[in-house]
């Protein structure tokens, strides 16, 4: 956990160093300036239904399990749910303090917005969530055929939400620690909660 928030803090002085902002601004511009059709468009669908995808998968899990009595499914669910849950809060507790322009405020000759969020830039709230649920998936069900899908749709969340000039490569990349990192540390919280929220299997009596 110390290791984590120290990486988190590194990240914050980098994208605010001068080296850090050139860096930034530099491939944000070049990531932002691929326009064809089919990438804009996949940015834009890629964005739209992140949020639908981060809470879709946890509650159609939760919901099949209840209905099928799944009691291992149940916790699966409330695993990756909770961390997706952790990694939005989280996320969105850094931009209220925080509180970094987007780069098309900044920016507004160099960068082209497609859309324009309320929120502030830092981190990534959509790569946070993305992130969070690839890593919850990935540890539960460690098969390649999980693991390989889920990253390369987590990574394409991130090169999205810079393609449509909402965020900086350090937003996503934040965003992305944040996520991983809710993951990894949930694993422990989750055995707790679940006690308290999911029915328990009670143990057999041998007379």
């Amino acid at each position: 956990m110390k290791t984590f928030f120290i990486f988190f803090l590194s990240i914050i002085l980098f994208s605010h160093s001068a080296y850090g902002q050139n860096w930034d601004i530099n491939t944000l511009d070049r990531i932002n300036s691929i326009d064809g059709k089919f990438v804009r468009n996949f940015s834009k669908t890629t964005s739209k239904t992140t949020p639908y995808i981060v809470v879709g998968i946890p509650s159609m899990m939760a919901l099949y399990g209840i209905i099928n009595k799944d009691i291992k499914l149940q916790e699966d669910a409330l695993y990756l749910g909770t961390s997706v849950i952790e990694a939005i809060s989280i996320s969105y507790g850094a931009k209220h303090i925080i509180k970094r322009k987007r780069p098309y405020e900044r920016y507004p000759h160099k960068i082209e917005a497609q859309e324009y969020p309320k929120s502030s830039s830092f981190p990534s709230s959509h790569t946070a969530s993305a992130f969070s649920l690839a890593t919850s998936l990935s540890i539960k069900y460690p098969k390649w055929y999980i693991i390989a899908p889920s990253a390369a749709w987590a990574c394409s969340v991130g090169f999205a939400r810079m393609n449509e000039g909402v965020h900086y490569p350090s937003d996503v990349f934040a965003g992305a620690i944040i996520g991983a990192g809710c993951a990894i540390v949930n694993l422990y919280i989750n055995k707790q909660l679940k006690k308290y929220l999911l029915p328990q299997k009670k143990k057999q009596i041998n007379y």
